[in-house]
């Protein structure tokens, strides 16, 4: 059953598609990702617009009020399941200027057979108004419906709007000519390539940059005119013409990719010797509700482990133990780093069978930082210092750290620089310095990314945006059992976090692969998570139905059971069979 349905893609534009409205929304959507030439639809999800009102209550508070007052298909009596998402009104927020400002909307209504609203990448030219690999501006009328949570509580009551993946449209209140979001959600990115996704790698960007912008995510202030500079310069070259790989550079590419998946492609000269790091490093085991700084010891890292010792004349002394030792792999690694600080930390996350154990590392200066980080993410992954990659990753970080830096002189004159700051800088900025001080502070940083062509300026963006601390990390509103006071459950690509809800520091974390199953009770919402050791996690969500937490759980699981071929199909039936729930 094909009706229009208008939708709003990541990068605030929208458009008027036909969509079946009777196969599940997961289905839905993957149709239409693939009639956009969007790979790996799986990543994405439909959500409802929500309003700032919708952030000052959770939605456990007002469900019974909501379920009362509003009328949607899933109330029924007879829908086989409740509906997950009644929580956002499907009679004000859906159909918000939906039937009179569509741009096609007039053009569609008065035809009978239509496919897609959106006409294929390929017909067009780039650049043009729907090449999806290049965003025109937003519209008076998108910018109406962004919103700008003020505090984490925000943020984790924004996902209360995701669709259930499991129902489908129609199940889920939507109407023909109602407009829904499409986002990522899933920020687990498959095989990003920039030659066969310069659209994914747009709405990617688009996505972050908003994210970046509303204060969806938080940064520093030198990455936030990073931020500005990269997309500056994506803005200089959307109208210029792009280089062009000729079939050498492929084959140069492809064997490139081929000698970084062979383990041992790089022989270090002394096959004698195990290649290792050693310095003086300050480290902190961080706890709660305590004073004390960061010792000094002195470390070694070497076969995808890290050692400490007081000083080093214990460690040249055989016979002393290591005061501290660290195994690498599997571990997640933060970068913390503020420049005009010059501060340098690494955050370490150690896996354990009861949750994860947190050590951070400051290193003195940036080149120290370069070495010790690319140690430290090659040996999460299992590869040593010998390994080819170690080497790429010093220069990855180094070249990272002096876009950066600001420049002694602008690329631009100023003078013929017209932007809206606004639309380049979070507005905390804008209010702590001024528009002047933040434009300078923009060209500045854009000299150091002058010369990216357009789709290095997204990708280096998009790479910047990963490295960020809250990265990845989807919230929510929860109360543990036998806990008072609400906390915030934090879901992202590998593990389940317990956060503090006013600060946002963790508190614990359980990696999935420590995960033996989750249940949830459907009538009282609460979720009980086992783990490996025998403990049990329970706790009911607040700010969303606990179908859109399952779903999270799952969804992740699924992505991380993708295979690294490129050319593989989407196994839908695994993905339900994860995210489900119901049977």
């Amino acid at each position: 059953m094909h009706k229009t349905l208008r939708v709003q893609l990541p990068d605030l534009r929208y458009t008027d598609c036909r969509v079946d409205f009777s196969v599940k929304s997961f289905s839905a959507m993957v149709t239409l990702c693939r009639e956009l030439e969007i790979r790996h639809p799986e990543e994405l999800s439909f959500c409802k617009a929500v309003e700032h009102d919708h952030l000052k209550f959770n939605y456990g508070s007002l469900k019974k009020e909501e379920k009362a007052r509003r009328v949607t298909v899933a109330s029924m009596p007879l829908s086989p399941r409740p509906d997950t998402n009644t929580y956002i009104s499907t009679s004000e927020t859906l159909r918000r200027k939906s039937t009179n400002s569509s741009p096609m909307h007039r053009k569609l209504s008065n035809r009978s057979n239509l496919s897609i609203g959106t006409p294929k990448l390929l017909n067009k030219s780039f650049g043009s108004d729907w090449s999806l690999a290049v965003s025109p501006p937003p519209t008076s009328e998108a910018k109406e419906t962004i919103v700008k949570p003020k505090s984490l509580v925000e943020r984790a009551r924004m996902n209360v709007a995701w669709l259930d993946s499991s129902l489908s449209v129609m199940e889920q209140g939507v109407q023909e000519f109602d407009t829904l979001l499409l986002r990522y959600k899933y920020y687990s990115f498959h095989d990003l390539n920039p030659r066969e996704d310069p659209v994914r790698i747009n709405l990617i960007y688009e996505q972050a940059k908003w994210q970046i912008l509303n204060e969806e995510i938080d940064c520093t202030e030198e990455e936030q005119y990073l931020f500005s500079a990269l997309q500056l310069q994506v803005g200089l070259q959307a109208n210029v013409p792009q280089p062009i790989d000729d079939v050498e550079d492929d084959v140069e590419a492809a064997l490139n990719n081929l000698q970084l998946s062979l383990d041992g492609g790089h022989v270090p000269q002394d096959l004698t010797s195990v290649p290792q790091l050693s310095a003086y490093l300050k480290y902190i085991k961080p706890k709660r509700f305590t004073l004390k700084g960061y010792k000094t010891s002195y470390f070694i890292c070497r076969d995808c482990q890290i050692l400490g010792w007081k000083n080093i004349d214990e460690f040249q002394t055989y016979s002393s133990e290591p005061c501290l030792s660290l195994q690498l792999k599997g571990c997640e690694v933060v970068p913390d780093v503020n420049i005009h600080q010059r501060k340098y930390g690494i955050k370490l996350s150690i896996p354990r069978s009861d949750g994860m154990s947190d050590i951070w590392l400051r290193c003195d200066g940036e080149n120290q930082y370069a070495e010790w980080m690319a140690a430290c993410r090659v040996g999460s992954k299992g590869k040593s210092l010998s390994d080819v990659s170690y080497e790429q990753e010093v220069s990855t970080i180094k070249a990272f750290l002096s876009m950066q830096h600001p420049a002694n002189l602008p690329a631009i004159n100023p003078n013929t620089l017209d932007i809206d700051i606004d639309d380049y800088v979070a507005h905390r900025f804008i209010k702590k310095r001024g528009k002047n001080k933040c434009r300078a502070k923009i060209l500045e940083a854009h000299a150091n990314v002058k010369d990216l062509n357009l789709i290095e300026s997204k990708m280096n963006f998009i790479k910047a945006w990963q490295s960020l601390p809250e990265y990845g990390v989807s919230l929510f509103v929860v109360k543990f059992h036998g806990e008072r006071k609400e906390e915030l459950l934090g879901i992202s690509y590998n593990r389940i976090s317990r956060m503090n809800i006013s600060t946002g520091d963790y508190i614990t974390s359980w990696r999935y692969n420590t995960i033996k199953a989750w249940n949830v009770n459907w009538e009282t919402g609460y979720m009980m998570i086992q783990l490996g050791s025998g403990a049990n996690i329970i706790f009911q969500c607040l700010s969303a139905d606990c179908k859109v937490v399952h779903e999270f759980i799952g969804g992740y699981i699924f992505m991380s059971m993708r295979s690294k071929e490129s050319g593989q199909a989407l196994n839908a039936e695994l993905f339900h069979k994860l995210t489900d729930g119901w049977n």
